[in-house]
């Protein structure tokens, strides 16, 4: 059983604290490790094959970084564009099943079943990581023999803001699955979430609705077959885009052109629904899930899964502090921040959200509407939407501290043996303070070490990198000055990292 898991997505309705470079999937939200990482994480014991996390050229280095920073080594597929769950699945199945052969070809290996693929969402937390691994576990003998399996959450309230699941007979402790039914209206999902609370038969969960999760199990063979039939164009694309990978570092990438030209589907679209409408023996099958599910929708359900207060109230703390909030008079309130001390007055039913370039207050009721905001943001020209203060390079980590019309200071941290690529500007000077750790300069056509507490300038045009020899960090202060401070104005020579 291979798990792959998607972790392309750049959301907008967790803003501020997720944008556009760093979405919601690698955020902790008060926990050491990011949902990536806990992703990962609750599928110890259960597989023991590397997960194929699927992500997109712009969030490849935070994946890599995220693996390496939780123990974890992993096959990292890069998308060029996003064409939606279908074809990132097909790709998975293709890469596995090319391996499969190719080992059963050299006779490397004994395998004797056909690679089952477990495919997960990044950005789901899940509390009760035994359950899910009995509800997994359950699906595989049915998959193995060819079955389509996925994992119905069992609802906890009437909700539109998740597709149905209406649960079949069942067959051999899971339920064949009658119909996928898109997202209802309230009413409609009061009937369902009714049914399922009342039930009339000793098998509870038998004529009953379940919240589609976006949870599959699927033999990679058998995806690949049914794709092929009912949606010939993805299966067609996908396959000539792993016709034609290149391996880079941690990354493979597949055909850019073969692969842009892919129709977008879902797999409920493209081939699930399509399964279930079929004629004879059922091909679905689902297992019910109930273990504290939540895919992270909003910031209200935040405020639903994050331990509270006697007052209802739950705080979220960055960089390690425990008390960055006072709350008086407060109740039924989210406050998450990452540095500043917050405080509240006299109010109810708030999302607070503190960043260092962007504050959110929101009613819980109109959390929905934060993509709203953020798509504000983007016809007024803003970057807010899309960058943090802190943004992450491959190499580690720079902050914006301050900026004017012909001058911007950076904190930047790099992490131990890593290097910022040899490069030029045309437009700006640069000042480096060394404030922690030691860094290696490369200045024009010399190289020396920068020790604590002392500086040196790269004038406008002068070719340079900055290397962190050492074991422990490096952390430095930059001063640019020029007419023109953007990011694009960068001209590399030489790069350990693959960038252009």
């Amino acid at each position: 059983m291979i798990p792959v898991i998607m972790a392309g997505g750049s959301g907008t309705r967790l803003w501020p604290l997720s944008r556009t470079a760093f979405p919601k999937q690698f955020l902790s939200l008060g926990n050491e490790l990011s949902m990536l990482q806990k992703t990962v994480g609750r599928l110890s014991g259960l597989v023991d094959e590397l997960p194929i996390i699927i992500t997109n050229e712009e969030h490849r280095f935070l994946v890599a970084e995220q693996m390496r920073a939780a123990g974890t080594k992993a096959n990292i597929l890069l998308e060029p564009v996003g064409r939606n769950t279908a074809p990132a699945i097909a790709l998975a199945a293709f890469k596995v099943m090319n391996d499969f052969n190719l080992l059963r070809l050299n006779n490397a290996v004994v395998m004797p079943e056909l690679p089952v693929l477990l495919v997960l969402a990044a950005d789901h937390v899940i509390k009760d990581t035994n359950a899910f691994q009995a509800a997994v576990t359950s699906l595989l003998p049915a998959v193995q023999a060819g079955k389509f399996g996925t994992l119905g959450i069992v609802p906890t309230q009437p909700t539109t803001e998740y597709g149905y699941i209406k649960v079949g007979e069942p067959m051999s402790g899971v339920f064949a699955v009658e119909e996928f039914v898109e997202k209802p209206n309230i009413d409609t999902a009061r009937v369902y979430f009714d049914e399922l609370t009342h039930p009339n038969d000793t098998l509870h969960y038998q004529h009953k609705w379940l919240w589609n999760s976006g949870m599959f199990m699927i033999r990679a063979d058998r995806y690949l077959e049914e794709l092929k039939r009912f949606s010939p164009e993805i299966y067609n694309a996908c396959e000539a885009a792993m016709a034609q990978t290149t391996e880079d570092m941690d990354f493979v990438r597949v055909n850019v052109e073969a692969f842009t030209a892919c129709p977008t589907d879902s797999i409920d679209y493209a081939l699930m629904e399509k399964l279930c409408s079929q004629a004879g023996e059922p091909q679905v099958i689902v297992a019910p899930l109930d273990a504290g599910w939540s895919d992270i929708g909003s910031w209200s359900a935040i405020w639903e899964i994050t331990p509270k207060d006697n007052d209802g109230n739950a705080v979220l703390c960055g960089q390690g502090k425990a008390s960055s909030t006072i709350l008086r008079d407060t109740q039924n309130t989210l406050v998450s921040t990452s540095e500043r001390l917050v405080t509240t007055l006299g109010v109810n039913d708030l999302i607070i959200v503190d960043t260092k370039d962007a504050l959110l207050v929101a009613h819980k009721e109109k959390v929905q509407e934060v993509t709203k905001i953020v798509a504000q943001i983007k016809e007024t020209g803003g970057s807010e939407h899309e960058l943090h203060r802190d943004v992450y390079r491959p190499w580690g980590v720079f902050d914006a501290i301050a900026s004017g019309e012909s001058y911007q200071v950076k904190r930047i941290k790099v992490k131990p043996g890593a290097k910022i690529s040899l490069q030029k500007h045309h437009y700006r000077a640069e000042h480096w303070i060394v404030v922690s750790g030691t860094a290696k300069v490369t200045s024009g056509d010399k190289t020396f070490l920068v020790q604590e507490n002392e500086s040196t300038y790269i004038p406008i045009g002068q070719i340079h990198s900055l290397e962190n020899p050492d074991t422990v960090e490096l952390e430095i202060i930059e001063v640019q000055s020029g007419s023109y401070l953007g990011e694009d104005d960068i001209v590399r020579f030489e790069d350990h990292y693959g960038r252009s």
